[in-house]
């Protein structure tokens, strides 16, 4: 007789979208036989993408410097980290050279896209014309032709359409926790200001790269929350899930990070509720999951971020691309049709 695991997970299997109390019963039993969750979240993934990944990188356009009040983060000038992060205070641009090199090096490594993010609220024209002045440089390299991804706060739909009609074919914005918790977290913006400019993205025809980060001290409830919202609001194309890094100066600095199988089966319980989405593991992975690294695809990813992050350091694409090859997996710049 098939557990409750493995009857949830054969519906979500056919895609039937599991609810609320689907998924609340399924981290209660998951959580109790953790590696039959994780073998029916590996299953999912196969049946929907096969041996193949994708492999993502970013590079930051502007650094450091940000007036908002994420407590996780080292950009943010409320916390002391702040201080220390950009150029005395202020934010850090990029070059543009240094952008596009970052693109010539991460296609050469196989990544199938790369994303500029900036640091603040919302982009100045200043700071759009910049991305679309790299884009520009990125498109004249016959060495880099990779996708690109724009992470730059809240946009306009104008804005949106300009980033589109420079060559973006995606935009990334978290919704970062449920809306019940993320007044504990951020008091600067609103949970609707980061809806809003997701549906702008969409309307102005850009792919949505939309997630979350994890081991705030949220619950389960609010995991599930955040996971219903981004399926059922917001439809991405790709779910990037990050994993708290406490960084000295910030108000999260002291939090114990969560256990890896506790990681583990959030992305479980994330490959389920979306089991045709583009799971993809973002930061904190590397000092969260350490050993357990690879067991990330068997627990439902189906991408990776790879190389430095934006405060932190990432560990070398060449120990993940070795990685991916003793697992038998194959990175992709392009889905296989069906997948």
């Amino acid at each position: 007789m098939d557990s409750t695991v493995a009857k949830l997970a054969r519906r979500a299997e056919t895609g039937v979208n599991l609810q609320r109390d689907d998924l609340l019963a399924l981290i209660e039993q998951g959580n109790r036989n953790v590696e039959e969750l994780l073998y029916w979240a590996g299953r999912v993934r196969q049946a929907h993408f096969s041996r193949c990944v994708k492999l993502c990188s970013i590079v930051p356009g502007k650094l450091g410097g940000c007036a908002q009040d994420c407590k996780w983060c080292a950009q943010s000038l409320a916390w002391p980290a702040g201080a220390s992060c950009g150029q005395e205070g202020k934010a850090k641009r990029t070059p543009t050279t240094a952008i596009a090199q970052a693109a010539r090096d991460a296609c050469r490594n196989g990544v199938a896209n790369i994303g500029i993010v900036n640091s603040g609220r919302q982009p100045s024209d200043v700071d759009i014309q910049a991305v679309i002045d790299a884009a520009t440089a990125i498109d004249k390299c016959p060495e880099a032709r990779i996708d690109l991804c724009a992470s730059l706060g809240q946009i306009s739909l104008d804005q949106a359409r300009r980033l589109a009609a420079a060559g973006f074919r995606r935009y990334h914005h978290n919704l970062e926790t449920s809306r019940r918790f993320f007044p504990f977290m951020v008091t600067t913006h609103t949970y609707d200001n980061r809806l809003r400019t997701l549906h702008a993205a969409r309307s102005a025809e850009l792919d949505v790269c939309c997630g979350g980060i994890f081991g705030l001290g949220e619950t389960w409830e609010d995991r599930i929350e955040l996971a219903l919202t981004i399926r059922d609001e917001v439809q991405p194309v790709a779910v990037p899930l990050n994993f708290l890094h406490p960084i000295p100066g910030t108000p999260l600095e002291h939090i114990k990070p969560l256990p890896p199988m506790e990681i583990l089966c959030i992305v479980a319980m994330f490959r389920l509720a979306m089991p045709k989405a583009d799971i993809k593991i973002a930061g904190g992975r590397v000092v969260n999951l350490r050993d357990l690294q690879s067991w990330l695809f068997q627990a439902g990813a189906s991408s990776l971020m790879v190389g430095d992050y934006l405060t932190t350091s990432g560990r070398s694409i060449s120990d993940d691309l070795t990685m991916l090859a003793d697992l038998g997996l194959k990175p992709v710049k392009t889905w296989p049709a069906g997948q």
